[in-house]
C-alpha cells in the first residue's frame, strides 16, 4: 500500500515539475480532467518507451510531429 502511495506521488510530482500543473489555471469545469488525461499519456507512452527521462523525451518529440504518433504506433 505504502509502495502504491508512492507511485502515485512520483507522477504527480513529474506532472509539476514537468507541465508546471499546480500553476494551471483550469480549476473549473470539465476541463481538469481530460488536461491530466493528456499529462498522463505524455509521460507514460515515453516511459513504456523505455526512456527514463521524461523530459528530454518531451523536448525530443516536440522538435518532429512525427515521432509522438510514431510513439503511439499511429503511423
Amino acid at each position: 500500500m505504502i509502495r502504491s502511495h508512492w507511485q502515485i506521488e512520483a507522477l504527480q510530482h513529474v506532472r509539476d515539475t514537468t507541465f508546471a500543473e499546480d500553476a494551471s489555471q483550469l480549476r473549473t469545469g470539465n476541463a481538469p480532467r481530460p488536461m491530466e488525461t493528456w499529462r498522463n499519456l505524455a509521460i507514460g507512452a515515453p516511459r513504456i518507451a523505455g526512456t527514463q527521462n521524461v523530459t528530454a523525451a518531451l523536448r525530443a518529440n516536440s522538435r518532429d510531429p512525427k515521432r509522438p504518433l510514431a510513439l503511439l504506433g499511429l503511423t
